[in-house]
């Protein structure tokens, strides 16, 4: 199946992000499915890269990059990123920059689109 997740909440301070990102990888463990993420609103500062977080807690900046390792992709809303400030060199390698159309697009190829 495929798996659209849109994820709108801040990486830190709320677990609705981390939760998101594990159930995203869980379903990409040993299966065919296909699955996208799409930050958009506070969401996007989780694409920065270098986070530096406390010994023992979780860093989505990790949770990321195991989702790209496993071909997820993940998109991030450009006019949050600029609202924001973050610019494209610093946001983790092989996650991109992307719109709404591109959302609309993903939205229409997901079997399952889940709101978190």
């Amino acid at each position: 199946m495929k798996f659209l997740f849109v994820l709108h909440d801040p990486p830190y301070g709320t677990e609705r992000t981390y939760n998101g990102l594990r159930w995203a990888r869980q379903l990409l463990n040993g299966n065919d499915n296909q699955v996208r993420v799409f930050l958009i609103g506070d969401a996007v500062v989780s694409v920065r890269s270098d986070q530096k977080t406390p010994n023992g807690y979780y860093n989505i900046e990790n949770m990321l990059q195991g989702l790209l390792e496993h071909d997820a992709l993940v998109g991030t809303c450009g006019s949050c990123l600029d609202a924001r400030g973050i610019k494209e060199d610093d946001v983790v390698k092989g996650s991109h920059r992307s719109s709404m159309k591109e959302l609309a697009s993903w939205t229409e190829w997901a079997d399952r689109a889940i709101n978190v």
